[in-house]
Formats: structure tokens, C-alpha cells, sequence
């Protein structure tokens, strides 16, 4: 069974899944709140909480990605512990989507040939998560 990354957000995550709903052109995604929890009537919900997303995923290059807000009064951290990788053998796919995660973001390394691949980059986009493009010319193993 594949690993599916999780990534969470403070208060932006249904921005950041639309935007790669987009940039990936996966289906629209759908979204539960933490106000549709069942009740729990030893647990009040906090007003600020309601609207936050609780859990939703996105089928991106064939991987579930699943993503959820933080509870309100949880720190994150948002640190370069983990990186998304699309590998492709589509050159146009990567290049578009390399193009509009970078909007706003910042490039590590702009799409080049190299030794491993013949079109490779990386970059953070603006919601600080690192993402990594790979041309695969069939060669890589997946």
C-alpha cells in the first residue's frame, strides 16, 4: 500500500488545496470542516475552529495527498522536512506546473537538465511547502 504525505496548514488550507486542485488539474476537491465533526458534548468547539478544514485529499500525479488545518492553539512549523515529487514523462505537464507553483514562491533550482534527469527543479511555493519536478525519460525507477 502506498504512503500518502499528509500537510497541514494554520488557516489556509482550502486556499492551498483549491490553488493545487488547479495547478494539477485534479478533481474539485471536496472539503470537511471541523464544524462537521459529530458532537462531542465533553468537547466544545471553539467559533474559530468551525470553518477550518478537519481533512481533504487530491489525486495528484496518481498519489494522495491529503491535507487539514491545525486546530486553533497549535504551532506549526513549517520546515523543509518534506518535499513533494512529480516524476512524468510529460514535459509540457511539468513545465506548466513548475510555472504557476512558482507564482509567488521562490525557486530553489529552475528547470534544467541533469545528470539524473533531463528536466529537473525545485521550489517552495507560497504556502511554504518544497516541491521537486522530474522529467522521467523512462529510465527512472519509480
Amino acid at each position: 500500500m502506498p504512503i500518502s504525505p499528509y500537510i497541514n496548514f494554520q488557516g489556509t488550507c482550502r486556499e492551498a488545496v483549491e490553488y493545487y486542485a488547479d495547478v494539477f488539474q485534479t478533481a474539485k476537491p471536496e472539503f470537511m470542516t471541523f464544524a462537521e465533526m459529530p458532537p462531542n458534548p465533553s468537547f466544545h468547539l471553539p467559533e474559530e475552529a468551525k470553518n477550518l478544514i478537519m481533512h481533504t485529499s487530491l489525486d495528484i500525479s496518481g498519489t494522495r495527498v491529503m491535507f487539514s488545518d491545525v486546530f486553533p492553539g497549535t504551532d506549526l512549523v513549517v520546515g523543509n522536512n518534506v518535499s513533494l515529487t512529480v516524476v512524468t514523462t510529460n514535459r509540457d505537464e511539468i513545465l506548466r506546473e513548475f510555472n504557476k507553483l512558482r507564482e509567488g514562491g521562490t525557486v530553489q533550482m529552475d528547470l534544467q537538465e541533469t545528470f539524473w534527469s533531463k528536466l529537473y527543479g525545485n521550489l517552495k511555493d507560497k504556502y511554504g511547502i518544497e516541491w521537486q519536478f522530474s522529467l522521467d525519460s523512462g529510465e527512472m525507477s519509480s
